[in-house]
């Protein structure tokens, strides 16, 4: 199993910047796909952002969310983090870490295995 705890959401205004973080205990020695999701009241999650495994993995976006938002990851302390510039009020919504050590469809949040508990990320106009 793998356990993972985000941390970092809060209340910022629109144009602000959030930095969220997740680590990540337990199974890690096997690689792991990292990403991000949010999901809005009453709508299914949606993908955020994803890094690969290993050093220097690539990352995915979403495409609103390219140029704003930057996934990274840290193999040595098994974290990941994403730093979110410009948040717009759409932009509201509880953000989750995930795992999967699957290396395909890493936009379907069906594909991975664990989950943080969630941190709410609040844009205010």
């Amino acid at each position: 199993q793998v356990q993972l705890v985000e941390s970092g959401g809060g209340l910022v205004q629109a144009g602000g910047s959030l930095k969220l973080s997740c680590a990540a205990s337990g199974r890690t020695t096997r690689p792991l796909v990292l990403g991000w999701f949010r999901q809005f009241p009453e709508k299914a999650r949606e993908f955020v952002a994803a890094v690969m495994p290993g050093s220097g993995g690539r990352s995915y976006y979403e495409a609103s969310m390219k140029g704003r938002f930057t996934i990274s990851r840290d193999n040595a302390q098994n974290t990941v983090s994403l730093q979110m510039n410009s948040l717009e009020v759409e932009d509201t919504a509880v953000y989750y870490c995930a795992a999967t050590r699957g290396l395909a469809l890493i936009r379907n949040p069906a594909n991975y295995e664990f989950w943080g508990q969630g941190t709410q990320v609040t844009v205010s106009s």
